[in-house]
């Protein structure tokens, strides 16, 4: 047992001895889902610091913050590298729903494909609250989990030759594009998501440089922390709360260790 995985494990509520098996990948990434919120909030207050291996262990271990994908996934490869899988980074485009088209930002999503059983699978615990939470194979089989449907479509376009495709629970009842990713361009080097980092903090396009975002799951689904309210969603059932600024920072430490 090596000392990334035992400190992952502690973050996320595992016996510091655990060492996960294929089958048990839907455990690992909802523990994670649980512990490790997605969040931007080094962004917003600037304090992004140059990424590395280091620096992203620092963040999520040490000091107990979240991230986005880059910080998530990198951990998470990391992780599961250690854990003797066959693993590999790979960077995607994501569809924004709103204008029916890819992003005009670049390859800024981070994701892992894990190789296992003669089939390659997607890996996803950056994905905010549209996490597959199951590894997805890339055969187009329909994964289900918690937070709905997924697929992977074979589709080349000018970001890659596949689609991770979603059908949200309680949120969608039609499959949506979610990222395009290409297979054929890995990231051979971390600090390739130094590049990505740098993107999401200054590009005009960036959801994630505005204002505050928070999600994580929790046990009867998720909670998401803005500027303006807290979205709850409680066995398929919304609660939505205005919040000022003294109640984000109080909300901010009871759900997302602020």
């Amino acid at each position: 047992m090596k000392n990334l995985q035992q400190d992952v494990n502690r973050r996320i509520g595992m016996e510091e001895s655990w060492s996960p098996a294929f089958a048990d990948m839907p455990v690992l990434l909802e523990a994670f889902a649980k512990a490790v919120p997605f969040e931007n909030m080094a962004i917003i207050e600037g304090r992004l610091t140059p990424f590395s291996e280091q620096t992203l262990k620092e963040k999520i271990l040490v000091r107990g913050e979240g991230g986005l994908c880059y910080d998530l996934n990198g951990l998470l490869y990391l992780y599961l590298e250690e854990a003797d899988f066959s693993v590999t980074l790979v960077r995607g485009v994501v569809y924004h729903q709103g204008k029916g088209d890819f992003h005009d930002i670049g390859r800024t999503h981070v994701l892992i494909l894990l190789e296992h059983g003669g089939e390659s699978w997607v890996v996803d615990g950056g994905f905010g609250g549209n996490i597959p939470l199951k590894p997805v194979p890339l055969t187009g089989e329909v994964v289900t989990s918690a937070n709905g449907g997924f697929r992977v479509a074979k589709e080349h376009t000018p970001h890659g030759d596949y689609i991770l495709q979603m059908k949200l629970s309680h949120k969608s009842d039609e499959w949506q594009n979610g990222y395009a990713f290409d297979t054929t361009r890995p990231v051979t080097d971390l600090r390739e998501l130094a590049e990505v980092q740098k993107t999401v903090s200054v590009h005009p396009e960036s959801p994630f440089n505005r204002s505050p975002l928070l999600t994580k799951r929790t046990e009867s689904g998720s909670i998401t922390l803005t500027e303006g309210s807290l979205t709850e969603w409680k066995d398929g059932n919304m609660e939505k709360r205005d919040v000022d600024e003294g109640s984000f920072k109080y909300y901010r430490k009871k759900w997302f260790n602020g």
